[in-house]
């Protein structure tokens, strides 16, 4: 052969071999398998690392292994009590069984989206608005669930369903910050209400005690008199059988007049 044919054949060789052993060789990552289908047929999942297909022959198909993020829009849920509410969550899953998830499913991203907002909806309409809002974690375990059981033919794995919010209607809003204000009221009321009567056994032991000791009585009364002398134009009258008292409480108060005249 002429070396102009031999260069002709090397160049046609180059276009078409380059091009067929660039579709026979993958590379597939760590986190990533490959489900190769030979004319129609199942070969099985292959990875990671470099795999060689045929070309024109094998078909691939690439999965993710990681975990993925669903995020369900918003659901108009109606619950047990007949409340409507607008509920919103996120499902975590991640692909365990690629073939299955190839072969079972015709497109599971676009399936577990689908599915979760049919359980959410089922789930939350067959619960009170009380358990939505006080129970969340437990709503959150029982939605995995289902879905879990549900996805798992399809060689999928729920890792866990989060409730983002719930929004409510604004007039059962107003209910409930009226309701929340009777109930802080409330509390305060017997806070106060307990507060008085601690005072009120507070006192009685006083005066059991005041009966008990007559002298102890007679000071008390002699403090409180003072106190109160310590006011410039009050006047203090006493009982008769108080003079002795009330003129300890004259000099006293004569005593600090002079010091602040002085």
């Amino acid at each position: 052969m002429d070396p102009f044919g031999l260069l002709i054949l090397l160049i046609i060789i180059l276009f078409i071999g380059v091009p067929l052993l660039s579709a026979s060789v993958k590379i597939v990552r760590e986190y990533e398998r490959v489900v190769v289908f030979r004319l129609g047929r199942l070969v099985g999942a292959k990875g990671p690392g470099l795999i060689l297909v045929i070309p024109f022959f094998d078909q691939v198909a690439k999965v993710d292994l990681r975990v993925i993020t669903v995020d369900v829009p918003k659901q108009e849920i109606i619950t047990k009590d007949n409340v409507s509410v607008k509920v919103d969550a996120v499902v975590y899953y991640r692909v365990v069984d690629p073939v299955l998830a190839i072969t079972r499913v015709a497109n599971y991203h676009y399936s577990v989206s689908l599915l979760g907002q049919t359980v959410l909806r089922d789930v939350l309409g067959q619960s009170e608005l009380d358990e939505l809002l006080q129970k969340r974690d437990e709503l959150n375990k029982r939605i995995t669930g289902i879905l879990d059981e549900l996805t798992m033919p399809w060689g999928i794995k729920i890792s866990s369903v989060t409730i983002k919010s719930v929004e409510l209607p604004e007039e059962l809003m107003r209910a409930m910050a009226k309701q929340a204000e009777a109930e802080r009221w409330r509390r305060a009321r017997v806070i106060e209400a307990e507060g008085e009567r601690q005072a009120s056994q507070i006192l009685a032991e006083a005066a059991r005690m005041y009966e008990e000791h007559p002298v102890a009585l007679r000071l008390r009364e002699l403090q409180t008199l003072i106190e109160i002398a310590r006011e410039k134009a009050l006047v203090v009258v006493t009982e008769s059988s108080a003079s002795s008292t009330g003129s300890m409480i004259g000099v006293y108060k004569a005593l600090k007049e002079r010091e602040k005249g002085e």
